[in-house]
Parts: structure tokens; sequence; C-alpha cells
């Protein structure tokens, strides 16, 4: 049967529908929300688009589109997941891979072991901004803004996951944020956070790749994390691994893992099966 392929990727449990296009518009924003749906689609978090490379130095462009069919300007866990994909259809092994993405160049190096699969990208410099003070409805949220080529409001208030579920969509879709932000919930230690993020799009994730390099990048700007070492993020899927370095640099380690492949048709029913 004809039909779309497609390729299951998750990384931490943040899920993707992976599809290889000449052109940019092969898979529309109504599309994409229809191969995220979880009952009769594929399922994912978002789509992730591999598109021949529009810069010199790198292999291919990813573009993203979220499960409410919005398109981000990142997304780490997808890179990794792209990366990971295109080595291995490439027959390209482990080692170096940059990608074009929305928020620029990202340069990755992968090292794929067969049966586990870590990918380290260098996620670009990380923008710490300002404090700020959101009132919503006489409830007062203090957030530490930054971007890591996609925006973040980083609150450590305690939060339990009924007030996540209630209070991250209305953060992040304040009129204070012009194009929506990710808000990250976190608990810090001495080096490592335990973090939950309500993503712009898409909700509460199992993980996400920008959101645990933007909150590290908060805790070293606050002095609560040490910069130039590695500081483990554990998020409800799993956990992450990111370095600061000197320059505000964001390093990222973790892990990404195929999971099936198969065929669309255009109503949507799937031959996938799982190799």
């Amino acid at each position: 049967m004809s039909g779309l392929a497609f390729h299951k990727y998750e990384g931490l449990g943040n899920d993707f529908v992976l599809v290889e296009a000449e052109r940019e518009d092969a898979v529309s924003s109504e599309l994409a929300s229809e191969l995220c749906d979880r009952r009769l689609g594929v399922g994912g978090d978002g789509v992730l688009v591999l598109l021949p490379a529009t810069s010199s130095g790198a292999q291919a462009r990813m573009k993203v589109i979220n499960a409410d069919g919005s398109v981000p300007e990142m997304c780490g866990n997808g890179l990794r997941c792209a990366v990971l994909h295109l080595a291995r259809s490439r027959k390209l092994g482990s080692g170096e891979i940059t990608f074009d993405t929305g928020a620029g160049l990202r340069k990755s190096v992968l090292d794929d072991r067969g049966a586990s699969a870590f990918v380290t990208v260098d996620m670009g410099v990380i923008s710490v901004g300002e404090e700020l003070r959101l009132d919503l409805d006489g409830d007062v949220w203090e957030l530490s803004l930054a971007d890591a080529g996609n925006p973040h409001a980083i609150t450590t208030r305690p939060a339990p996951r009924q007030l996540i579920d209630a209070i991250g969509p209305r953060i992040a879709t304040h009129p204070r944020f012009r194009a929506g932000t990710n808000v990250e919930f976190a608990t810090f230690a001495a080096r490592s956070v335990e973090l939950v993020v309500w993503e712009r799009g898409v909700g509460v994730t199992q993980a996400c790749g920008t959101g645990a390099c933007a909150t590290v990048a908060v805790g070293v700007a606050k002095g609560l994390l040490p910069r130039n070492e590695e500081v483990k993020v554990d998020l409800p899927g799993g956990s992450l691994f990111i370095t600061i370095e000197q320059d505000g640099r964001a390093i990222m380690r973790g892990p990404a893992r195929h999971v099936f492949s198969g065929t669309v048709s255009s109503g949507l029913a799937t031959e996938g099966r799982a190799r």
C-alpha cells in the first residue's frame, strides 16, 4: 500500500514521528496533528521533518511541528532522534553530525552502540534574561526567563502535577509572552535538578532538552549550580546531562531510540511493524 513512510523515535519518552521529505510543505500542520493523535494516528509529541540542508556545513535540516500544529524554533530531544536516524539511514556510524535548525546550526556527536545510542549536542549559548513576577488573578509566580533558541520561563515554586496542569498553560499563553513560552517547574540541588516541563504546543512532556538546558543555565547564573561541570537533570522520562561552559554554551548529553517504522495512508491507517 502506498502512503507516507514514517519512523517513530523517542528520547526519554519524549516521542516523535519522523518523516523524510524534499520540501518543507510535505507535512502540513494539519497532517502533523493527525499523525500525533495517540488514538487515531501514530502518536507523538511532535513531528520531525528531515529536509535537505540549506546551510553549508550541515548534513540535513530539521523542522519540528508540535502536536497542536505549531512550529517551534528548536527541540533538543527531537534533534538527538534526528541525529540517530540520519546516521543509521546513511550508514555514517558514530561521530560528528551537524543539523540546520530553526535556532541555527547544531553540532552533535553520536555514540551508537546498537541497542543504545547517546548523542551529545552543542546547544549554543543560552541567554538568561530578566526576573519576572507574573500575577495570575492574585496568584503571583516568580519566573526566570531564558532563551535556548526558543523561550523558557523557569520557576522554583513547588508545584504538584495537578497545579502544573492548571498553571502551565496559563503561563505559556500569557500575553506577556508574544510567541508563548515553555514553562519549567524546577527543584535545584547541589549538582542536580528535578524538572517537569509544560512544553509550548504540547503540554507536560516526559522530557525537554531545551528546557533542561535553559533551567541549568538559570541555575548557574544564580550560583545554584556549577559552571563547566556536568549537571544531572531528572525529568519524568529519565535523566539528561547538561554542562554550561564558561562562554555560556550548553552541552546536552542524552539517549535516543528508534521504536518502529511504518507507512500511513491518507486515512492514517498504519501498517507499521516493529523492527
